[in-house]
């Protein structure tokens, strides 16, 4: 596998995790081979999960992993290339102008996403929780098809377990409420991820930008209040100007508020949010309360956030792990930091 012995004309990123360089297989393929540092936060138990994780996958919306190498201090993951970075740098960072996100373009990407986590949530065995779902690990191919990865912090789910008791991690501004306060890990953290990133998307923004005036510093926020005005419409980008569907636009927001509820049993499955954005299954605005917005939600009591969220949680069957990994947002391996060499 040629990377030129890791010369810095080959690296695309780097961050906390260590660095990612543009290899070449013997066959020709373009790989993304990304190495950890030594002094990295994530351990080898991460490492570990992302291989075991990915390595027996296989999805057209799931990042590609052709191989691995753990010897003494190397830590190395070799992934399929991806010519268009990740939506982090191109649809909501500094090369948002080097690539046309068109309406349709966006449809796209947003079914890519629901049908990766449909099938990590439905139909993989065992089935996964992500657990980091945001821009950064949406990868685009050369023809803007997305990719999911980064596994490091995905769990396994077994499939009579209705909830997994476990430490935090994941990224601010896309972590489930219930997840955050009360460490509880079910599927639908995933969709509550997915309705955040959703949002982004269809706007054009990040979730979060400090930048602006208060009121619309807090995107989930801002599309909650355009909604009970019945003004969803503006929540999308204003760069695409008139050309795009305004019922659909208008249909995906909805969707994006309805994953982002309080409640977790008051969002939908992966499969049924497919059905959704395709408008095979039909949107019941009746259904749409305000979102778990964690900035207000972190202010109840130890005792009412317990209350809020036990009906949601029931009493079934639940999986502990309370000694796997302590991880955080800086912990996880993301391209997030790509510079766009070809």
């Amino acid at each position: 596998m040629a990377t030129e012995d890791f010369s810095l004309s080959n690296m695309i990123g780097k961050g906390g995790f260590g660095s990612v360089y543009k290899g070449r297989l013997r066959d020709g393929t373009l790989t993304a081979v990304k190495v950890l540092s030594a002094e990295s936060k994530q351990g080898d138990k991460e490492f570990l999960t992302e291989i075991v994780v990915i390595s027996g996958l296989e999805h057209e919306n799931l990042v590609k992993l052709y191989g691995c190498c753990l010897e003494e201090d190397a830590r190395i993951l070799v992934y399929a290339y991806m010519e268009n970075n990740s939506l982090a740098q191109t649809l909501l960072g500094p090369r948002h102008n080097s690539i046309q996100f068109n309406w349709r373009t966006r449809v796209k990407i947003c079914m890519g996403v629901a049908r990766g986590l449909a099938f990590l949530h439905e139909e993989a065995q065992p089935r996964i929780v992500h657990r980091d779902i945001k821009a950064s690990n949406i990868l685009l191919d050369r023809d803007l098809n997305p990719k999911i990865a980064d596994f490091g912090l995905a769990k396994l789910f077994p499939n009579d377990a209705t909830h997994i008791s476990t430490r935090v991690a994941g990224t601010q501004g896309y972590l489930a409420p219930e997840y955050a306060m009360l460490s509880r890990l079910t599927r639908k953290a995933d969709v509550y991820s997915f309705g955040v990133l959703l949002l982004e998307i269809v706007s054009g923004r990040c979730h979060t930008n400090t930048r602006l005036p208060v009121d619309d510093q807090y995107l989930l926020e801002r599309a909650w209040r355009l909604y009970q005005r019945g003004e969803v419409v503006q929540v999308v980008d204003a760069s695409l100007g008139e050309d795009f569907n305004s019922v659909e636009a208008c249909r995906y927001v909805k969707i994006a508020l309805l994953c982002t509820q309080t409640m977790p049993k008051n969002r939908p499955s992966m499969s049924t949010l497919l059905k959704m954005l395709t408008g095979d299954v039909a949107m019941d605005d009746s259904v749409i309360s305000e979102p778990g917005l964690l900035t207000e939600l972190m202010s109840l009591k130890g005792q009412k956030r317990e209350k809020l969220f036990t009906p949601s949680i029931g009493s079934g069957n639940s999986s502990s792990s309370g000694n796997m990994m302590m991880a955080t947002s800086q912990a996880t391996m993301t391209f997030s930091s790509f510079n766009g060499v070809r």
